[in-house]
């Protein structure tokens, strides 16, 4: 389990980017550390009060359901410290909505985005120092390419990364900032392991983008190579950072290491991980195909030894998606019912789950 990343240069890529340059960064440190926690904070667009329920057709009875009548959805991230609102990315708009049980919804910025296959607004991650620069980063799909684009209020997106492999499938990864300066991303295969094996392509990689600047396309770190489809990153206040994929042959949940990554368990069976979070000692996974939330003990030195995973919510809300945590143990996931599963018509929603304490029974 890690602590501390600690990253070499990676792979050249030449592709470069000519769009405009959109502001300057200052110089970025050549080291990356895991924030020990990170708390959801407040973002533009919370929910005033809740109301009584309203009347209409997305009104949905299960009190843990704070969002509905979502399109096809990417990436979430908790609105507020206590879980009840939510920032979600609606893949196939590429509309970014916050909202909370009864709403109503706002949409805070919209990606233009190619959404065939599982491309379109892939997963989105606030600046560090939002308060004062107001931008918001995404890893979208575009006619070409997967890419990442940073967006400010009134203005276009610009390009950050360019040149990541779009496939029919294999397009969905994750971004997460480790530092003001620092972005991770993780890329999917393009539906092509091989390219994932390839240190000149930037398909099924774990990247760190440490140049932010608009249009420099400069060379990402490569921390790790070989993710499958699917690919999510869940960070634990521990200092830890995950990874969960659909790999060739099973899913799996990985540590990521500074030597690249390490399998902590497989799925055989392909449950379809779409998605991870970590809080409260335990790896938490969503599940399209099998409809499911399974839990994992975290690894520590103390107890390094991974129990079998235990399934914490069964078929309720149909096929699941993206995932995020809390720091108090709440999860707020996505259902990508429109997409691959059976719609109700509340679909697609985002659920706000207590996660259940881990069991020391477990076999």
């Amino acid at each position: 389990m890690v602590v501390a990343l600690a990253f070499t240069a990676g792979c050249d890529f030449s592709q470069q980017d000519q769009d405009r340059a959109a502001g300057q960064f200052s110089a970025n440190d050549e080291s990356i550390a895991v924030p020990q926690s990170q708390p959801p904070q407040s973002r533009p667009g919370g929910t005033e009060s809740q109301e009584p329920p309203p009347p209409g057709p997305c009104v949905d009875p299960d009190p843990a359901v704070i969002a509905t009548c979502l399109a096809s959805t990417g990436g979430v991230r908790a609105g507020d410290d206590q879980g009840e609102s939510t920032i979600v990315a609606e893949r196939t708009t590429g509309k970014i909505i916050t909202t909370k049980r009864y709403g109503p919804q706002r949409v805070v910025t919209t990606f233009p985005v190619d959404a065939t296959g599982d491309g379109g607004l892939i997963d989105f991650a606030y600046s560090p120092t939002y308060d004062q620069d107001q931008l918001i980063y995404a890893l979208i799909t575009t006619g070409s390419d997967n890419r990442v684009v940073r967006i400010a209020p009134g203005d276009a997106p610009k390009p950050i990364l360019t040149g990541i492999p779009k496939g029919a499938t294999g397009n969905m990864g994750a971004l997460m900032f480790v530092s003001p300066t620092e972005l991770v991303v993780a890329t999917g295969n393009a539906g092509d392991p091989a390219a994932a094996a390839d240190p000149t392509s930037l398909a099924g990689k774990l990247l760190v983008v440490s140049d932010l600047s608009s249009g420099s396309n400069a060379r990402p770190k490569v921390l790790a190579s070989g993710l499958g489809t699917n690919v999510a990153l869940c960070p634990s206040s521990t200092g830890a950072l995950y990874v969960s994929d659909q790999g060739p042959t099973e899913d799996r949940i990985q540590a990521v290491e500074e030597s690249g990554t390490k399998v902590l368990w497989t799925w055989p069976d392909r449950p379809q991980i779409a998605g991870c979070a970590a809080t409260g000692g335990q790896i938490f996974v969503s599940t399209t195909r099998t409809q499911q939330i399974l839990a994992i003990n975290e690894p520590t030195r103390d107890k390094p030894t991974i129990n079998p995973p235990a399934v914490v919510l069964d078929k309720r809300y149909g096929a699941l998606g993206r995932m995020t945590a809390l720091s108090n143990g709440l999860i707020q996931f996505a259902t990508v019912n429109r997409a691959y599963g059976k719609p109700v018509s509340t679909d697609d929603r985002v659920i706000r789950f207590i996660a259940p304490p881990p069991s020391e029974d477990r076999t």
